[in-house]
């Protein structure tokens, strides 16, 4: 098992990311992540670049980073996205990964740009992932996907080796494109919903004849010594809960929170969704479902207000070393 750990450009400054991954490679986590959005789930959020991030990150730390996920389908022409992953590659060798999903309506239509249905966002995915990887594999590519062109396009930097591919999947469909090109899986921290979603990213490697690479579940986390200052601080992230955020064209922000707030209490957000609260205990329990449903890494992705430098903190006091433990049968 690997545990990861992610930054939140939705809420926090670049340079307080950089000191919180800075604590959490001292903390013990095994790579360090970052989201990557143009616009935050609520109202008094942040959206920094996250690649910018990555430049810098890439300087503080010797382990894997990358993107928990950069979304594909409309603003980032793949074009640009291999070009960027592939350099940051030659700085970083052996250490850059990217992780590509369909993203949400709150990166592209502040941008002026539409957000399809589901089944157009599936294609776009399916023909950027296309574009990147032959882009990384040295090949010219001229390409027409009607959403973008590529014509005689080639990287003219690579580095020696290629960066990794995970590949968001929510559902089945997604996880078929998922075995088709990604190098593994990354999917909601759900051990309920993830079971199909892993079988049909696994039936689909081998239907391309694939081997199964990393499944990656990833979860917000947030700790505070007090129970209620831990919900209170993160409870801005429950739009990330809501399905139809993901499929159809909601980008307002206040709109997001009242939904949210009409469709799920706080405590089913803290408790069924991400991982918030004061027990280390909890956390723990709760991370060894992912781990019993399948997942290989755990990717823990730091949200909320209360205590953000105390939460990594009390993760490498408190939690990986008793999951890692149990890792290796000491207890």
């Amino acid at each position: 098992m690997q545990y990861w750990f992610a930054t939140s450009t939705e809420e926090f400054t670049p340079s307080a990311m950089l000191e919180q991954a800075k604590a959490a490679d001292r903390a013990g986590f095994d790579a360090l992540a970052t989201s990557d959005h143009f616009a935050p789930w609520f109202p008094d959020g942040q959206a920094s670049n996250a690649w910018v991030h990555l430049g810098a990150l890439g300087q503080v730390t010797e382990k894997p980073i990358g993107t928990a996920v950069t979304p594909i389908v409309h603003h980032y022409h793949p074009g640009v996205v291999a070009q960027a992953f592939m350099s940051l590659e030659e700085l970083y060798p052996g250490r850059v990964f990217l992780g590509a999903g369909s993203g949400e309506a709150v990166n592209e239509t502040p941008l002026g740009l539409d957000w399809p249905p589901y089944e157009e966002q599936a294609r776009r995915l399916e023909t950027g992932l296309e574009a990147i990887t032959r882009l990384w594999a040295g090949e010219t590519v001229t390409l027409d996907a009607g959403w973008f062109k590529l014509e005689e396009a080639k990287l003219w930097t690579r580095a020696r080796t290629r960066p990794k591919l995970y590949v968001s999947a929510f559902g089945p469909e997604s996880a078929r494109i998922a075995g088709r090109f990604g190098d593994g899986l990354w999917t909601l921290g759900d051990p309920e919903q993830a079971p199909e979603v892993i079988e049909a990213y696994r039936d689909a490697c081998a239907e391309y004849g694939r081997e199964p690479g990393e499944i990656i579940f990833q979860a917000g986390f947030a700790w505070a010594d007090d129970e209620q200052a831990a919900i209170e601080g993160a409870r801005h992230w429950k739009p990330t809960q809501l399905p139809e955020l993901y499929l159809e064209d909601i980008a307002d922000q206040e709109d997001m929170q009242r939904r949210a707030d009409a469709q799920m209490s706080d405590e089913q957000f803290a408790k069924e969704g991400f991982l918030v609260g004061s027990d280390p205990e909890e956390h723990i329990e709760r991370i060894r479902a992912m781990e019993r449903a399948g997942a290989t890494v755990v990717c823990l992705q730091l949200i909320g207000r209360a205590d953000p430098l105390g939460s990594i903190r009390t993760y490498g006091e408190r939690v990986l070393p008793v999951l890692r433990r149990a890792a290796v049968g000491t207890i």
